[in-house]
């Protein structure tokens, strides 16, 4: 029932926000969100949406999102996980790649993640994956890259002065490099096998990479922290909390983790 509904929602969203783009941008901002990240009127709006459509439901849900925080519905329920606009600068700057991220959890912590959604608001792509069922792209099941080959990087940095130094032993072994600036579309990218790997130095916030996560992990990929550790005890919630390192396969986490001169797992 609720990969179906966060489809809707999903939707949705891509459709008016794709539509009404240009207003929205030139919507006034609202200052800092619960995420601590100045809400922008595509935000605001974008979070609107799935509130609208989450009432429409009747059903007990808790909506944790990076603009309102944690919101309790219809007495409060499961999780969903929330990013409204995953890559909201690109947004406000004209870059044409920007998500939104759902996430379905029963519990507290990334292992008790149960479905993930992202949809590219652009291009309309929709990626979802349901624990124990796989990972979709537009209704076709995908895989992470299979060959150990370094071909191409994405990464995140939120001080680049500080990360990028921290990461370049490791991005240097690939033949390209890429910073697409949403979180949510990086994770999607590789759990497709468009992506070798993907490295945040920084830590971030679960709903930025949640639904991304679970892509990965049912895609055949492996998620880390930047030491090699397992985040699948992270704690959900508003406030950043892990670095990321993924990739394809083990060998390439164990050789990228010594890139970075730490131990692997």
């Amino acid at each position: 029932m609720w990969l179906d509904e966060i489809k809707k929602i999903g939707q949705r969203m891509q459709r008016e926000i794709a539509d009404h783009l240009h207003v929205l941008l030139a919507g006034e901002s609202f200052g800092p969100g619960a995420g601590g990240d100045i809400t922008h009127c595509i935000d605001r709006r974008a979070e609107d949406i799935i509130l609208e459509e989450l009432i429409k439901l009747d059903a007990p849900v808790t909506l944790v999102s990076e603009e309102c925080g944690i919101r309790e519905i219809n007495g409060g329920g499961p999780i969903l996980l929330v990013d409204p606009i995953d890559g909201s600068r690109n947004a406000i700057s004209g870059i044409p790649l920007f998500s939104c991220s759902i996430a379905l959890i029963e519990g507290k912590c990334m292992s008790d993640i149960q479905a993930g959604y992202v949809v590219d608001i652009i291009s309309g792509d929709e990626y979802w994956a349901v624990s124990g069922g796989g990972s979709f792209c537009n209704g076709q099941n995908i895989r992470v890259q299979q060959e150990n080959a370094f071909m191409i990087a994405g990464y995140e940095t939120q001080v680049p002065g500080k990360d990028l130094p921290r990461i370049m032993p490791l991005i240097s072994m690939f033949n390209r490099v890429r910073c697409f600036g949403s979180t949510a579309l990086d994770l999607a990218f590789l759990a497709k096998g468009s992506l070798s790997l993907f490295v945040m130095p920084s830590p971030s916030r679960s709903f930025d990479f949640a639904a991304g996560y679970l892509l990965v992990k049912e895609a055949g990929g492996i998620v880390t922290d930047l030491e090699g550790n397992s985040i699948k005890d992270t704690e959900i919630g508003v406030k950043r909390s892990v670095s990321l390192l993924v990739t394809a396969s083990p060998e390439m986490h164990r050789r990228a983790l010594d890139a970075l001169n730490l131990p692997s797992e």
